[in-house]
């Protein structure tokens, strides 16, 4: 007979690779990726491609620092994240992915969903903010959804970020303490802080109903952040094929002479930020 874990164990299996990542080799390897995922994103806006990326997973789990690593070298007019609140009153009465739908890409765009239409399977199921029956039709017109919006021409990659409830548990006790992350920390991170097992079901169930060929599920393991985010950017740019076509530098041409009856106005005229830097 397996006894049940103690407050001490995780119910996660442990991930492969727990080792921390070299400074240096972190930061070599980030420029590397970020100067790849550029070269991606010139592809995708070229060709007109659409592309969906989710990031889903435990609170704490790593998916805002991947997406901002993703995202700093970007064309913010071609790749943006979606963050939505909680619906409005008149979102709750709509067809359930309407709200996402005004979020997905044009051509040449790329959307990173940093939390998605997966809330109905994780926090609204754990959480009671959504009925059993809303549920399952979630579960069943999951797929579908999906598999209209790759016939549509859109990539969709959804990732899953798996981190063990003892690094969880490090992750907010860190925010605690540091008051620039101290708002990360909502009542319903706490709340779903003493609900583990309920929402580690509630993901096999999601696995279980929507891991389609289509559109599988990537688990991404986010023990170590700068291991999960290296991986991640790694394997976003196997997912869309792209060629290089980066432009050619332009040739700067030598600056025009300042006319000679310019006159600078006075800094006396301006409001000058003061300087603190000693």
């Amino acid at each position: 007979m397996v006894s049940a874990p103690g407050p001490t164990s995780s119910v996660e299996e442990t991930p492969e690779s727990t080792g921390k990542v070299d400074s240096k080799f972190y930061g070599k390897e980030l420029s590397q990726l970020q100067t790849e995922l550029v070269k991606q994103q010139e592809h995708i806006r070229a060709r007109g491609l659409r592309v969906v990326v989710l990031f889903e997973g435990r609170d704490a789990a790593g998916k805002g620092g991947a997406i901002q690593r993703i995202t700093e070298s970007l064309n913010p007019r071609h790749a943006h994240v979606v963050a939505l609140p909680a619906p409005t009153e008149r979102e709750k009465g709509q067809w359930y992915f309407q709200r996402y739908v005004a979020h997905l890409p044009g051509p040449g765009e790329m959307v990173l969903f940093d939390r998605s239409w997966y809330n109905r399977a994780g926090v609204e199921r754990v959480m009671g903010f959504c009925t059993d029956e809303e549920y399952e039709e979630f579960l069943r017109s999951c797929p579908e959804f999906e598999r209209m919006l790759v016939r549509s021409g859109i990539t969709v990659v959804k990732y899953w970020f798996s981190v063990s409830d003892t690094e969880q548990e490090k992750r907010f006790q860190k925010r605690l303490k540091d008051p620039t992350k101290r708002w990360k920390l909502s009542p319903m991170d706490l709340e779903a802080r003493n609900r583990w097992v309920d929402f580690s079901r509630a993901k096999d169930a999601m696995f279980a109903a929507t891991d389609i060929p289509e559109a599988p599920w990537w688990v991404v393991e986010a023990e170590v952040k700068k291991r999960a985010r290296l991986n991640v950017m790694a394997h976003l740019l196997t997912q869309v094929p792209y060629e290089d076509l980066t432009p050619p530098a332009p040739e700067l041409p030598p600056r025009p002479p300042v006319e000679e009856d310019y006159l600078r106005p006075p800094k006396e005229s301006q409001h000058i930020v003061p300087d603190i830097v000693p």
